[in-house]
């Protein structure tokens, strides 16, 4: 069963991504498919069936109001809950910085990011079943980064002594998500999501990418929807 299997891949790759540490200036570590474990799985559970999909969507990791919230990619609140109709109770990590508390689908936050993709994709098809017969939306890495103030840091950030094992688990963990979805276009979403996919050199799938849709983006805020719109035509994705 497929599900299973993806299941039973992103478990894999959270015991091994608990056993890594990390130093400065990374102060604390949250696993989103740890303590958001019951979000992942009903996510997977609803939209990982069925057979192979067309598009692989890949991400980084988790944003603080978003997939660090829900434990669904790109996951915030309200596109989770209204249109993948997914909403469970999320746990809590075992240590919490208080200037990153995580309160589930209680959380009042939007993740802007997620608020972008999902509303496109939204625009663009008629419902979440619809999307997800033909595509698959998945981050590279499960882990929120936090700095001693709380500041978000990107995996790219992380010292290379440490980046290398983090980098070999999410490599394999996302070779095997392809082989079991066998896409023919995968799409990294923003370039370091492409350049995980470019590293892999995967036989199955040409490789594509999209604007990533973060607030911090110049050219995100000025040109979205837009340019993700062309740029999914150019890759026949949508016509």
């Amino acid at each position: 069963m497929k599900q299973q299997a993806l299941l039973d891949a992103a478990r894999e790759l959270s015991t091994t991504l608990s056993r890594l540490s990390f130093s400065a200036p990374v102060s604390m570590v949250y696993n989103a498919y740890d303590y958001a474990w019951a979000g992942h799985e009903a996510y997977i559970k609803r939209f990982g069936g069925g057979g192979r999909k067309r598009v692989v969507y890949l991400g980084m990791n988790p944003g603080p109001w978003g997939m660090a919230q829900t434990g669904v990619p790109f996951g915030e609140i309200a596109a989770v809950r209204d249109w993948l109709g997914i909403e469970v109770p999320i746990a809590k990590p075992a240590h919490e910085h208080p200037k990153r508390p995580i309160e589930g689908f209680a959380c009042s936050r939007s993740e802007v990011s997620g608020r972008r993709l999902w509303g496109l994709f939204a625009e663009l098809y008629e419902s979440a079943d619809e999307f997800f017969q033909e595509a698959f939306i998945l981050n590279y890495c499960p882990l929120s980064f936090l700095s001693e103030s709380g500041a978000n840091i990107t995996p790219d950030k992380i010292a290379v002594a440490e980046r290398k094992p983090l980098e070999a688990a999410c490599d394999q963990h996302l070779r095997t998500v392809i082989e079991l979805l066998q896409p023919e276009i995968a799409v990294g979403v923003g370039g370091f999501a492409t350049k995980c996919l470019q590293r892999l050199s995967l036989k199955g799938p040409r490789i594509g990418t999209l604007l990533h849709p973060s607030p911090a983006s110049p050219i995100a805020n000025r040109e979205w929807p837009g340019r993700p719109r062309h740029q999914l035509r150019e890759l026949g994705i949508v016509g």
